[in-house]
């Protein structure tokens, strides 16, 4: 035993000097070598075997076990079968003698590494792998060791990873099921033993906590003899042994349950025993529930600790998630329901020394969690199956619910429980939208609850009922979502309150105004205290206390405002009669605020308080416009229906809201009350369009101000917008009128003069398109053509969709800006940022008005692009200009993907020049690069080439193809589509998985819609490609994410011809894969059954995967010179 005693040490000394902090990386990897050849070397297991029986040193046991679990997954194959026995009997030996002084980490790793045995050989070479598990479990000092070992064993054998062969898999799964009835009643007797053996023990039943409280709604849910023993009986005190053994077979049960099905092996008794532990997670005795699993071996003894509630509430969790539930075991859910309610009973008790809120505060927040998980898996999964149930109370759940969501001591907890309210409330919508008929029986089942949530989520995003929680919200850090911590809140409620304004619209209406309106009373009060002086203006408000109640008021008034915004949806369409004047209300008091905010410029006030006030009355004021915005499709409604009757009141609203909005149109207004009043403009003029508009006053002086060039300009979004607005005014119809009034040739003169304006400067630019800019000047251009061009793209933008004759107007007096912007464009080549942004306006042109502008003027704007983009331009804006010359080539493609998809024949001479700048000059520079800058775009033009100019490539019609059979069909520029399919199938070699999935989209739709994987061409000398690709790609696990999708193209391809897949492809395949031997190629083509339809198919190709990757991994394991028969 020399030279294993002298190896340890040596062993010993190698392990310390690696994890030693002053060993250099480099000593590091000379060990890590030399480690990994030493665990190589054929007969390494024997001295593991002696290191583990003769060392304390914890990283040379990693280590030791580290070889063995190397050598049972990846060499068994090859081992003889006298050491494996040996292993199968020493392991296990070495577990039972040494698991107390193991350190856990390395006893759970020995467990693991037996486990990995029992995978490979039970029971065929190791009959007793399962049945030792079983025993240890049954043999009361070793059950903790056994519990282990159960845990390990479904997590490795139920689902196992892919080092195993289908049929192996399969095999292990059956073993295992048929062994679940006799753990789970092992199980529950060990849960069962403990529960009963110290209850006999446990101190006088404290008072039942539900006294005085509510006592009616327990006995509704909870009847008979089994619930009151229930609650009666107090929980055990359990010292740290029992407990620990309860953790541990409650967390096997939780890993049993995520792959067992439902069935009546999992037994009432059992239920009934993970309910009594679930019962540890509500109860607080002796001190807080987040210090007990910290405390049990303290001088506080804790009945049990949370932990074992949260392990119970995991294991019922399992359970709930189930969908499939077999009709059998619906009673045993009802049952479930029942006993977590009694939980959910205690958990919103209130009592003498605590309220709901501090009783929760005081539970373990994984608790908490779990719970809501669980309320949250029975409404969305269970509900519609139990709410019909006569023992459900489903309306006193809804009560506790309640209680429950407005106690939770964290906001995540409340998110999480509005969550919940918001599936219930889309459950009981669809319900209703599917029950006309009994609509108001269904609502008057659940108004109460809906009416208590209401006021309750109402009141919970004011600050006059809640400070203490609004003011915790961050209001500043973005989140992914690019919302505040406090807008998400804000948010998430006022969803809640638009369900249920959906469902009982009069009642919401009526709960959320009057409160508005005592906001509003403040707000409009707040006139009385301005104070003027020579040098300003002041709010006259200075005590703290009323600063501090003003900012609650109007921080309220703005949440209010967004509710009402949020609510605007359910006054128009098919209510509008109905609710009009509900709506008329809101829309007039919007309208009087926001004259009121604009007239008295709250947004300029001096306050007490500049950094909390002055935020405080911009958002209040912002908020108003953004409110009336959101009704402008009612008030798009309220025109048409007073067009042609008396629209006193109509227009009195419109000029008053012209008036509050036009005043903030100005560089002096804080940007977002500005941007505010910009939008609510856009919104008139282009949602309700009346026909007055232009010749409001405000409206007057607005076009002048826009048009003046000697004004201050807006910031640049301020100015597209209100660009947009007067633009639409002249250009989108009025709507309900004939052609021959719509006053065409005024508003086509109005909006020449208009844009003229606007783009004065830059059409003087012409004149330097003959010289190269100078560097002097050149920022000064730069900036003329970006806020010009933004402006008109925009202007393009917003009529794309309209009538022609807005179309037509449009085009008229863009054409001269035109026409400067394509003389302008060779001088700008070599400025990325300003061919990006001639190149939007180029590709907007063509999306809307490519039909005003004609074929001859397309065609040279499409000739002078494929002229200046050389291949030396395309090789400087990609490989040397960076993200935005990247961007400059998008937007090229993206111009060339609207002519390619032009039907009728005016732009297809472009098509081989298209196709060969793509293939010849694109591609070539792209191909080879990683980044997927470009690719996206030119596989979307390759796809929209081949999508809509089909017959550029086969010509023959549908019925001359059938006539003359599929095998003689003609085919033109041949050599172009094979480049243009040589180009996708070298895609899916590359590691990027957006273009991957992608470019198989693309074969996939051409192939359902012009049978691409039928011509004759691709059949012959594509497809046996395209399939061997794909499967080297499933083979390679490249691209995991999309194997169902790959696997369902590979089934499409093959099934263009089943029998030339299974006669000659899956042989060929199979016979030029490396690695696996003759025989096992015959198994894996024998596995893959012959089978045409679509599941069967594509579950042999998973097989074929996973058995082939399996057979390379035993291969590779083999010692040299290994004889397989």
């Amino acid at each position: 035993m020399a030279s294993e005693e002298a190896s340890l040490r040596a062993l010993e000394s190698l392990m310390t000097e690696f994890f030693h902090s002053c060993t250099s990386n480099e000593r590091k990897r000379e060990i890590e070598e030399l480690l990994n050849n030493f665990a190589q070397q054929t007969g390494a297991w024997r001295y593991c075997l002696y290191f583990l029986s003769n060392t304390r040193n914890e990283y040379v046991m990693m280590y030791s076990l580290t070889v063995f679990e190397n050598l049972i997954n990846k060499m068994w194959l090859g081992l003889a079968s006298q050491d494996k026995m040996e292993i199968r009997s020493c392991l296990p030996k070495l577990l039972l003698s040494e698991h107390k002084s193991l350190p856990y980490f390395i006893r759970n790793k020995l467990c693991k590494v037996i486990v990995d045995i029992g995978r490979q050989d039970w029971p065929m070479f190791y009959h007793d792998f399962f049945t030792n598990t079983l025993q240890l479990i049954q043999s009361p000092a070793l059950a903790p060791l056994g519990l282990i070992l159960l845990k390990t064993t479904s997590e490795e054998l139920a689902c196992p990873r892919e080092d195993l062969s289908v049929a192996r898999k399969e095999e292990l799964r059956k073993l295992l099921l048929e062994q679940v009835p006799t753990v789970l009643g092992l199980l529950t007797g060990i849960l069962e033993s403990i529960w009963d053996k110290h209850s006999v023990t446990a101190a006088t039943p404290p008072p039942s906590p539900t006294s005085g409280e509510s006592g009616d709604l327990l006995s509704n849910l909870l009847q008979g003899p089994y619930y009151s023993k229930l609650l009666s009986q107090p929980i055990p005190m359990l010292n740290s042994e029992s407990e620990h053994l309860c953790s541990l077979a409650l967390e096997s049960l939780a890993h049993l349950f995520s792959w067992i099905p439902l069935s009546t092996s999992i037994t009432p008794a059992l239920l009934d025993t993970i309910f009594h532990f679930a019962r540890f997670g509500c109860d607080v005795r002796g001190g807080k529930g987040k210090l007990s699993s910290t405390s049990v071996n303290g001088s506080t003894q804790l009945p049990g600790g949370p932990r074992l509630g949260v392990l119970a509430m995991t294991c019922v969790n399992e359970l709930m998630s189930k969908n499939c539930v077999p009709l059998d075991f619906e009673e045993y859910l009802l049952r479930m329901f029942q006993q977590t309610f009694f939980l959910l009973q205690k958990l919103t008790r209130q009592n003498n020394t605590h309220t709901v809120k501090s009783w929760l505060e005081e539970l373990d927040e994984s608790y908490v969690e779990k719970f809501t998980d669980f309320l949250r898996l029975f409404v969305s999964v269970h509900l519609r199956r139990i709410e019909s149930n006569s023992q459900f109370p489903v309306v006193e759940f809804l009560a506790l619910l309640f209680k429950y969501t407005f106690h939770q001591p964290t906001h995540e907890g409340y998110f999480s429980c509005l969550d919940i309210w918001t599936i219930f409330l889309d459950y009981l919508t669809t319900k209703i939208k599917s029950r006309l008929a009994d609509r108001d029986t269904v609502l008057n089942r659940y108004k109460d609850a809906l009416v208590l949530l209401l006021r309750e989520v109402l009141n919970r995003i004011q600050f006059r009922y809640n400070q203490a929680q609004l003011e915790e919200l961050d209001d500043e850090t973005l989140d992914d979502d690019q919302q505040t911590e406090w807008q998400r809140y804000l948010r998430q409620s006022l969803e809640v309150v638009a369900k249920i304004m959906e469902l009982l619209p009069s009642h919401a209406f009526s709960t959320l105004f009057p409160v508005l309106q005592e906001n509003l009373d403040v707000y409009l009060g707040l006139q009385q205290f301005i104070v003027t002086s020579s040098t300003a203006r002041r709010l006259n408000i200075t005590a703290e206390n009323d600063c501090r109640r003003l900012h609650c008021s109007l921080r309220d008034l703005s949440s209010l405002l967004q509710a009402v915004g949020r609510l605007a949806e359910y006054f128009f369409g098919d209510v509008f009669a109905a609710r009009f004047n509900d709506a008329l209300t809101v829309v007039e008091r919007l309208v009087e605020v926001t004259c009121y905010g604009s007239q008295i410029s709250l947004y300029d006030l001096e306050t007490a308080v500049p950094t909390v006030l002055k935020p405080d009355l911009i958002d209040v004021h912002a908020q108003s416009l953004a409110a009336l915005q959101a009704y402008s499709h009612w008030l798009a409604q309220f025109y048409s229906e007073v067009q042609r009757q008396n629209q006193e009141r109509f227009v009195s609203l419109i000029t008053s809201a012209m008036d509050a909005t036009t005043s903030l149109i100005s560089s002096k207004v804080p940007e977002k009350l500005l941007l505010s009043a910009c939008h609510l403009l856009v919104s008139i003029s282009t949602t309700v369009r009346p026909v007055f508009l232009v010749t409001v006053p405000a409206v007057q002086n607005l076009f002048n101000l826009i048009t003046d060039s000697s004004a201050r300009r807006l910031p640049p979004e301020a100015q597209v917008l209100v660009c947009r607005a007067l633009s639409n005014m002249l250009l989108l119809p009025w709507p309900n009128l004939p052609e021959n009034e719509q006053q065409w040739h005024t508003r086509s003169t109005n909006h020449a003069n208009l844009l003229s304006a606007l783009t004065r400067h830059y059409r003087l630019l012409r004149g330097s398109a003959s010289l190269q800019p100078r560097r002097v000047g050149l920022e000064d251009m730069k900036a003329i053509v970006h806020q010009t061009l933004r402006v008109l793209k925009d202007v393009v933008d917003s009529i794309s969709g309209e009538s022609t004759k807005s179309r037509q107007i449009c085009y008229q007096s863009l054409q001269e800006s035109v026409q400067v912007s394509l003389a302008l464009f060779p001088v700008f080549i070599h400025q990325p940022d300003v061919t990006d942004e001639m190149l939007s306006f180029f590709l907007t042109l063509l999306q809307g008005l490519r039909v005003q502008m004609g074929v001859p003027f397309t065609e040279q704007i499409i000739q002078t692009f494929l002229n200046m983009f050389t291949r030396e331009q395309l090789s400087e804006s990609i490989l040397h200009e960076g993200s935005a010359g990247c961007r400059v080539v998008e937007k090229f493609l993206k111009i060339l993907q609207v002519v390619v998809q032009e039907p009728g024949q005016a732009f297809k001479p472009f098509l081989p020049s298209i196709i060969s700048l793509c293939m010849e000059q694109v591609y070539p520079i792209v191909a080879e690069r990683p980044s997927p800058d470009v690719k996206a775009e030119l596989f979307e033009l390759l796809n929209q080439v081949l999508h809509h100019n089909w017959r550029y490539f086969f010509k023959s019609s549908v019925l001359a193809s059938v006539q003359r059979g599929v095998s003689e069909e003609p085919m033109e520029n041949e050599a172009q589509f094979i480049a243009i399919m040589q180009a996708f199938g070298q895609s899916f070699l590359q590691p990027d998985i957006h273009i991957f999935k992608q470019n198989l989209s693309y074969l996939e739709s051409l192939n359902s819609k012009q049978k691409l994987y039928h011509k004759k061409l691709f059949r012959t000398t594509m497809l046996f490609h395209f399939l061997n690709v794909l499967l080297q790609v499933l083979v390679h696990k490249s691209h995991d994410l999309l194997q169902d999708d790959i696997a369902l193209a590979v089934y499409n391809m093959a099934s263009v011809d089943f029998d030339g897949f299974y006669s000659a492809f899956l042989p060929e395949f199979l016979n030029s894969c490396q690695g696996v031997d003759s025989n096992q190629r015959t198994v894996l083509g024998r596995n893959f059954k012959m089978d045409r339809d679509l599941p069967s198919f594509t579950q042999s190709v998973h097989r074929l995967v996973n058995d082939l990757r399996y057979y390379r991994l035993c291969n590779g394991s083999l010692p040299p010179g290994t004889v397989k028969l």
